[in-house]
């Protein structure tokens, strides 16, 4: 959990503090190497963002149970989890959040099984939260609506003519529905105002939406210091981004020169593509649109009652929306 981040919002922050010792307890695997890398990976430093926007829509309803919320909470970072598991099969990625990953440790097919796993503990966890039949299939569904995402970014990858729309529906599944699914969970576990459950599920898709493509931004143009990750780790594999993809029918010769070589792109190959999506303003085409984006969660935001959890929404929403890590 980001203790700096949510020290900054009492209004949540007791609930995720006791949220990750939660979570370490509900996940309990035989096979205890995996298990060790599991509990790693809960435990180094992941931000909680979905239980925390979460555990502010509940603000907005009526009290509720609070081993139901906190198992709604735990539902929603443990399917996240197992998400980030499968994404590193398929982006053959090193190392989560400075732990060297469970496919490379221990291979991709043992990988897949502990997500899979993961999210046996996520259905868990939905059903400690609620028995309404509704709910639990809206966890269906977005649950479909994220594996959708993730296999068609694996169909875009090395895509030189993949387009903005099929970007935008790949990000819709992959990231912006789990904080639509947060938001919207916890507006209906707690009976909130119709305004809010309405607006719930829009203002996670385009939190998320601008989350990813701030994600992609700071790909290209981050510092690694800040970021913690290596720069230019999607295009290694072979994931065109928002900043190339609005950069490349400006130059496509040239882009193709270099990314005709797929996995066998050497390290100035990279940099010489992230100078090619500088030079064509792919960044600051990106940072327009994310800039949209924000301005629609904002918007919406500002739809909701006004009050202390409508104000520190707005408050968290520009904080993670503008940032540069």
């Amino acid at each position: 959990m980001d203790q700096q981040l949510w020290r900054q919002f009492p209004q949540v922050a007791p609930e995720l503090n006791a949220l990750q010792p939660y979570l370490l307890d509900a996940v309990k695997l035989a096979n205890r190497p995996i298990h060790s890398k599991i509990l790693a990976l809960l435990e180094s430093g992941g931000k909680f963002l979905r239980p925390g926007y979460f555990y502010l829509f509940t603000t907005f309803g009526e009290p509720v149970a609070a081993e139901r919320l906190r198992a709604g909470a735990a539902a929603l970072e443990i399917l996240h989890v197992g998400t980030l598991i499968h994404d590193d099969v398929i982006d053959e990625s090193p190392t989560r959040r400075g732990v060297r990953t469970i496919q490379m440790k221990y291979g991709q097919r043992n990988a897949i099984y502990a997500g899979d796993f993961m999210f046996t503990v996520y259905f868990d966890q939905v059903l400690k939260s609620t028995s309404d039949t509704y709910l639990i299939q809206t966890h269906i569904n977005a649950m479909h609506k994220i594996l959708t995402g993730e296999l068609g970014q694996m169909a875009l990858n090395y895509q030189e003519d993949a387009t903005l729309d099929a970007y935008l529906r790949e990000i819709a599944g992959k990231t912006a529905e789990l904080f639509a699914l947060a938001c919207y969970q916890g507006a209906m576990l707690t009976h909130a105002p119709k305004i809010v459950q309405d607006n719930a599920r829009p203002i996670g898709i385009a939190l998320g939406s601008a989350y990813q493509m701030l994600d992609d931004i700071l790909d290209y143009a981050g510092d690694p210091r800040k970021t913690k990750k290596p720069i230019l780790e999607d295009l290694r594999s072979g994931v065109y981004s928002l900043p190339l993809l609005l950069a490349l029918p400006h130059a496509k010769r040239d882009f193709h020169h270099y990314l005709k070589k797929r996995q066998e792109m050497t390290d100035d190959d990279i940099l010489a593509v992230r100078e090619l999506v500088h030079q064509h303003h792919g960044v600051d085409a990106a940072r327009q649109l994310a800039t949209e984006w924000t301005d629609k969660a904002l918007n919406l935001i500002e739809q909701l009652p006004a009050g202390e959890t409508q104000t520190e929404l707005l408050r968290l929403t520009k904080m993670l929306l503008r940032r540069d890590h």
